[in-house]
């Protein structure tokens, strides 16, 4: 088969991407290292808050009570539809043209990091149903990502990647799947500003980080505090008032 450069190196840039954001956090585990975060080991990843509505008060009672399967996986029919669901419609292929980046090399990579607490562990299905609540889809490269509203065509705002090499999720054997932690990142210029991808990649990490009973950390593995964020804030502002600089340049 011919090499084909169209596909080619899109693929090779998008792969070299994930690892370099596993190479920034990633420290792969042995298997029987920690306890998976699921809905059998008491963590909310099984039975993730449901944002209230009115009227769902006896809704919100019965799902309070979250049964599991003998294996510990999330045991609501609707979990279980839903991992299906997003199983059935990727078939566990990386091909899906959905969060495919250009050829273009980015100017800056913007990660940050959801860990579990300790040793423990994230099970593939507890992250699966965390990334649908979380407005995720699953796509290129077997990894999920977050895409510009009405623009599904479009590059991604931001991806999520497991930290165990080569970083993307195999749903064929999602109840197999275990990771430490997950990066999140963004590479600039995106299909949106600089402070606006971060404005969506940080709640949709915090948010995830509440599902799973996991903690936000930045690219140093530290506690991502306010004074980080106002300081990561600043210097996105930047980048984008060059990048305006740089249009009316080219005007």
């Amino acid at each position: 088969m011919n090499w084909n450069p169209d596909i080619g190196i899109p693929l090779a840039i998008a792969g070299a991407l994930i690892l370099i954001a596993i190479a920034l956090f990633g420290r792969p585990r042995k298997p029987d290292q920690g306890r998976r975060l699921g809905a059998g080991n008491g963590s909310r990843a099984g039975s993730p808050r449901r944002e209230p509505r009115l009227g769902d008060e006896e809704e919100i009672d019965r799902d309070a009570a979250v049964e599991t399967d003998a294996d510990g996986e999330p045991g609501t029919q609707a979990e279980l539809d839903l991992i299906e669901g997003v199983r059935g419609a990727e078939g566990g292929a990386t091909e899906s043209a959905r969060g495919r980046r250009s050829d273009a090399m980015p100017q800056r990579i913007v990660t940050l990091l959801v860990s579990a607490r300790g040793d423990e562990l994230i099970d593939g299905a507890a992250i699966v149903v965390a990334a649908e609540k979380a407005g995720l889809v699953y796509g290129h490269m077997g990894i999920f990502h977050r895409l510009v509203d009405g623009r599904p065509e479009a590059e991604p705002i931001f991806s999520v990647a497991s930290l165990v090499k080569p970083g993307h999720f195999d749903l064929r054997r999602v109840h197999d799947i275990e990771t430490p932690g997950l990066t999140f990142f963004m590479t600039l210029p995106g299909p949106v500003s600089a402070l606006d991808a971060w404005e969506t990649m940080l709640p949709t990490a915090q948010r995830m980080a509440e599902l799973l009973d996991a903690v936000v950390l930045d690219e140093q593995r530290n506690d991502l505090g306010r004074q980080r964020i106002a300081h990561l804030r600043d210097e996105l502002r930047h980048f984008d008032r060059e990048q305006e600089k740089e249009a009316n340049r080219r005007w």
